[in-house]
């Protein structure tokens, strides 16, 4: 009888150094991001969207050593926040995309190019935002355990209902917000996903690469939810060597 795969959630509350500074992109208190600075200015700048299935209590700072990790490994990177409001999923969507516009620009040490990364929840709105064609700084999206399929999430009732909670309707009421459901991407788009995940199951991202087929899954055995935004365990060596890829 195998073992029961065990989530180490340590990341969630690890401590980490603060950022070198933050930017806002807007008025409301929400539009924040925080950036710590790279050392190679010629790289593309990662904007971090983070995860925690679109809920208010879940905010950035658990990013914060997976942006750190990020920067010592020569990027910068800006962790954004965005409104959270259940039955307002619009208003998330808006945020995203006003950070993805507006935060570069306000952002030094990198040459203008961006890479969209997000997990879990973050990797829904990362998919969505690659989707979006008016995004033309962007080079690539890593989306890691993303929440890659409303309709799915929804119809195994993730998290308690995640995704009706979020939309505040059912998923098919809101396919403009279902990357499954929109155009494909408009940039390279790579997703890694653990194979032991149970909080997005594996079946969300395959579920997504077959309506998108020009996306590139990764699947990592041995691996959960968590490992991929954790920088003590052995899926981050994926999770850098994919933003080498992008990167170029």
């Amino acid at each position: 009888m195998s073992a029961v795969f065990q989530e180490d959630r340590s990341v969630l509350t690890r401590a980490a150094r603060p950022p070198d500074y933050s930017v806002r992109y807007g008025a409301d208190p929400e539009n924040i991001a925080d950036v710590w600075q790279g050392a190679a200015p010629i790289r593309p700048l990662i904007v971090m969207i983070h995860g925690g299935f679109w809920r208010p209590e879940y905010d950035r700072t658990h990013t914060a050593p997976m942006c750190a990790a990020i920067a010592d490994a020569g990027w910068t990177v800006a962790t954004i926040e965005y409104r959270r409001s259940p039955g307002h999923p619009d208003l998330t969507c808006d945020d995203v995309n006003a950070a993805i516009a507006d935060v570069p620009a306000q952002v030094r040490h990198h040459d203008g190019r961006v890479i969209v990364m997000g997990h879990s929840a973050g990797g829904h709105l990362c998919l969505y935002s690659a989707a979006t064609p008016t995004h033309r700084s962007l080079i690539g999206a890593l989306a890691l355990a993303p929440a890659a399929d409303l309709q799915l999430i929804d119809s195994l009732n993730l998290d308690g209902g995640a995704a009706r909670d979020f939309l505040g309707a059912t998923a098919t009421d809101r396919p403009d917000l279902d990357p499954a459901r929109m155009p494909d991407s408009a940039t390279p788009t790579i997703m890694l996903h653990g194979r032991e995940d149970a909080i997005v199951p594996l079946a969300v991202s395959q579920a997504y690469v077959a309506k998108h087929p020009s996306a590139r899954l990764h699947v990592l055995d041995g691996c959960g939810h968590f490992a991929l935004i954790d920088p003590q365990s052995d899926a981050w060596r994926s999770v850098i060597a994919e933003l080498e890829r992008l990167t170029g």
